[in-house]
């Protein structure tokens, strides 16, 4: 089962940006800990971050062509505006899982809406780097449902 973990914009800097909101972990650190959650769970994870919409729409491009059986996202400030990044999503057949480390609901009035939620299997927002883990979970669930 193939599993792709994708970051957006500004996540490259999780440890030093706002650790009141995202705590001290690093991208590298959650990447680690959702690769070896992924061997436990009989899941091969592959994990990406990108600052650039366009390398990320490509990387979904990708996933459709290469048969991933499901994707977790974490999209960062994109979720609440990309609509390039929402269609690029759309075209995939596998389990899309949103994730986010804080909670998107208890923040700022931009932050409460997403243009991803409506085509995810679900969102799993708050919970730091547990909302991965959690997001891993689910994913590998939601595709093994879809088998």
């Amino acid at each position: 089962m193939k599993i792709l973990c994708l970051n957006g914009i500004n996540l490259n800097m999780f440890g030093k940006r706002d650790p009141a909101q995202y705590g001290t972990i690093t991208l590298a650190e959650i990447d680690a800990q959702v690769k070896k959650l992924g061997q436990e769970l009989g899941a091969d994870v592959e994990c990406f971050q990108t600052n650039l919409e366009g390398a990320m729409a490509e990387k979904i491009h990708h996933a459709h062509t290469d048969g991933v059986d499901a994707v977790m996202i974490n999209a960062g400030a994109w979720t609440h505006y990309s609509y390039g990044l929402r269609d690029a999503l759309a075209i995939l057949k596998c389990p899309i899982i949103e994730v986010h480390m804080s909670n998107i609901h208890a923040r700022e009035a931009f932050r409460h809406h997403s243009v991803i939620a409506e085509i995810a299997k679900g969102q799993i927002a708050g919970f730091g780097v547990d909302s991965y883990l959690l997001g891993l979970r689910a994913a590998v669930s939601a595709a093994q449902t879809k088998a």
